[in-house]
C-alpha cells in the first residue's frame, strides 16, 4: 500500500509538472523550457540528494544517466507536441508507452503480479487512455498527425526508459542517483537545444517560472523511487503514469477546459485501477 501512495504522489507531482511545461511552452520554445524545467530538477534533487544521502555504487550512477536521457527527451518532446495543440494525440499515446515499457522490463526481470494485479494494470493502461485522449473539435484539422504520433512514441519512451532505470537502482543509494540523472538530462537537453538553434536565456521573471516543473519533476522521480523499493515495478510504473489525470483536472480547473465524458469514465476507472492494484 506504501508503494501504491508513493507512486500516486509521484503521478500527481508529474502532473502539475507537465501541465506547467505545456503551459509555458505555448510562449517559448519547449525546448527552452525543457532545458530550464531539468535546470530547477537538477537543483531540487541536489539539495534533496544532501538532505537524505545514501551511498550509490557504480551501477546505479549507470542507471541513473540511462534515465537522464529518457526523461530529458521526453520531457521534450511531451512539451514540444502539447505546446503545438496535438494533446489529443501525444497524451495518450506518451502516457501508455511509458508505462508498459517498465512493466515490460520488470516481467523480463522476473517480477510476477498476481492475477488481480495484473487485471488492475491492464485497467490502469485503458484508464490512461481514456483520460489522456482529448476528442479533436468538429472540424479541426489533421494536420501533423504523424508527427504527433512519433512525438508521442518518443515522449513516452523517454519517460518509460527513465522509470524502468530508476527501478534497478539499489535501496542504499539514497537520493544521490536521482540528482546524477538531473546532470545527465540538462546535458542532454542543451546540446538539443544548441541543435535546434533554440534560445538558452529567457527573461528572468519567466526563467524563475520555468524552474518549477522540474522542482515538481524532481520531486515525482524521488517518490517513484522511493516507490518502486517497496513494491513491483511492474505496478508503480502503471501507477506513476496515472500523470495525465491530475493534469486533465488542472486544466479543467484552472484554464475551464472541457472534460469530455470519455475523459471522465477514465478518472473513474484511475480510481478502480489504483483500488485493484492495492487489493492485489
Amino acid at each position: 500500500m506504501i508503494a501504491v501512495l508513493l507512486a500516486l504522489a509521484s503521478a500527481a507531482s508529474y502532473g502539475v509538472s507537465d501541465f506547467l511545461g505545456g503551459l509555458f511552452a505555448k510562449r517559448d520554445s519547449a525546448w527552452t523550457i525543457a532545458l530550464w524545467g531539468q535546470t530547477g530538477a537538477l537543483l531540487s534533487a541536489g539539495a534533496m540528494a544532501l538532505v537524505f544521502g545514501g551511498a550509490p555504487a557504480g551501477p546505479d550512477f549507470l542507471w541513473a544517466a540511462v534515465s537522464g536521457v529518457g526523461s530529458g527527451l521526453g520531457g521534450a518532446f511531451l512539451y514540444r507536441g502539447l505546446a503545438n495543440g496535438r494533446m489529443s494525440v501525444i497524451a495518450p499515446i506518451s502516457a501508455v508507452v511509458s508505462a508498459a515499457v517498465p512493466v515490460v522490463v520488470g516481467v523480463a526481470t522476473g517480477e510476477r503480479p498476481s492475477a488481480m494485479t495484473w487485471f488492475g494494470i491492464a485497467v490502469g493502461l485503458v484508464a490512461i487512455w481514456l483520460v489522456a485522449r482529448a476528442p479533436d473539435p468538429a472540424g479541426a484539422p489533421r494536420e501533423g498527425t504523424g508527427a504527433s504520433i512519433v512525438d508521442g512514441v518518443l515522449a513516452g519512451a523517454g519517460f518509460g526508459a527513465s522509470f524502468a532505470a530508476i527501478g534497478q537502482i539499489r535501496d542504499e543509494a539514497g537520493l544521490w542517483p536521482n540528482a546524477a540523472s538531473m546532470v545527465v538530462a540538462v546535458v542532454v537537453l542543451l546540446g538539443a537545444v544548441l541543435l535546434m538553434r533554440a534560445p538558452i536565456l529567457l527573461p528572468p521573471r519567466r526563467a524563475l517560472l520555468a524552474l518549477t516543473p522540474g522542482v515538481l519533476s524532481a520531486a515525482a522521480l524521488a517518490f517513484f523511487l522511493f516507490a518502486s523499493q517497496q513494491g513491483l515495478l511492474t505496478v508503480v510504473a502503471v501507477i506513476g503514469s496515472l500523470y495525465p489525470a491530475s493534469t486533465l483536472i488542472l486544466a479543467a480547473l484552472v484554464l475551464r477546459e472541457r472534460v469530455h465524458p470519455g475523459q471522465a469514465v477514465g478518472l473513474g476507472a484511475c480510481a478502480v485501477a489504483v483500488g485493484l492494484v492495492a487489493a492485489g
